[in-house]
């Protein structure tokens, strides 16, 4: 089926294919609803809220803009039920889920009047997710940042092969930073794009500024896909990771790896920019940002970028 960014701004209610990606410590009321008011969809990222802060950031966030926006739901995460009941009670109407089977919660989802769109990192979970009634998919692919597949198929190739697979709506996300790759990705089948790590180091992100100019210190190289064995995550290399990695190559096992990573080991890197012992979870494009800029800037820029680039081949084309 042809792309069509018509059927995103359609399916969600915006004005340009944008979605910004639901993280875990970036995405609160302040970026989900400054990308909603610059004529994007914002996502409020639940995966790490209790059910009353997630609460708190849905009625921030209403009151912060009368424009579309959604939550991410970490389908795995425990307590996602009460998660789940606070969105359908604040009248959330668009919901993107991953990290856990489609299946569970699709049906329940739709039948409250929501849009669900389920992340995925291969065509046969795709596949899966259509079945279970997802609206679309966002193809997450192997250069993005945070929790990611452990294929390690990249975006360029994981695009067609999901385009190929379902007939609902593709997103492609991961490694996704310029209009230009946004074109790039439409030409693949994509139908519109998740951008996370240009959003993550925003203005508006709630990560620590210390992480935030971390990546805008990062080069090409600086990131990698590590914690396989558990659940493959890609972050900035650093004190914490010369310890997984060194773990890793003495043959540490799945126990000894978890002791290692603790409990909110993202918080303390994203969050309180403890950027030693922290997790610093961002993508591959992140050699690509060397500034911290506001949300609306971004989307701005993007879609400039994105139809320059558009025209300009349109051009080349016809004086060729």
């Amino acid at each position: 089926m042809k792309s069509d960014g018509h059927r995103i701004t359609s399916l969600f209610g915006i004005k340009y294919p944008i979605v910004q990606a639901g993280m875990v410590w970036c995405s609160g009321w302040r970026l989900a609803s400054a990308v909603s008011n610059a004529g994007g969809l914002g996502l409020i990222g639940a995966g790490s809220m209790n059910a009353d802060l997630l609460r708190e950031h849905i009625v921030k966030c209403k009151a912060a803009t009368a424009k579309p926006f959604g939550v991410n739901l970490p389908l795995l995460y425990s307590g996602v039920e009460t998660l789940i009941k606070v969105v359908i009670e604040e009248g959330v109407k668009i919901v993107f889920t991953s990290a856990g089977n489609p299946a569970t919660w699709t049906t329940h989802l739709k039948s409250n009047g929501l849009t669900v769109v389920h992340v995925v990192s291969s065509s046969r979970f795709a596949k899966k997710a259509e079945s279970s009634g997802a609206d679309a998919v966002v193809a997450e692919g192997f250069e993005a940042g945070g929790h990611n597949g452990r294929e390690e198929t990249t975006t360029f190739v994981l695009i067609p092969l999901v385009r190929a697979a379902v007939t609902i709506p593709v997103i492609a996300a991961g490694g996704i930073g310029s209009g230009k790759a946004m074109l790039a990705a439409e030409a693949l089948g994509a139908d519109g794009f998740q951008i996370g790590s240009l959003f993550a180091a925003s203005t508006e992100s709630s990560a620590h500024n210390s992480f935030k100019e971390r990546v805008a210190r990062s080069i090409e190289g600086d990131t990698i896909l590590t914690l396989k064995q558990l659940t493959p995550v890609r972050l900035i290399k650093n004190t914490f990771y010369d310890r997984v990695a060194a773990a890793e190559h003495r043959g540490a096992s799945k126990e000894e790896l978890a002791d290692l990573l603790g409990k909110r080991r993202s918080k303390l890197g994203i969050f309180d920019g403890n950027l030693d012992e922290g997790e610093l979870e961002i993508g591959q494009i992140a050699a690509a940002i060397d500034t911290i800029k506001p949300a609306a800037g971004i989307v701005e820029v993007l879609w400039q970028e994105y139809e320059d680039a558009k025209r300009n081949l349109l051009n080349s084309k016809s004086s060729a």
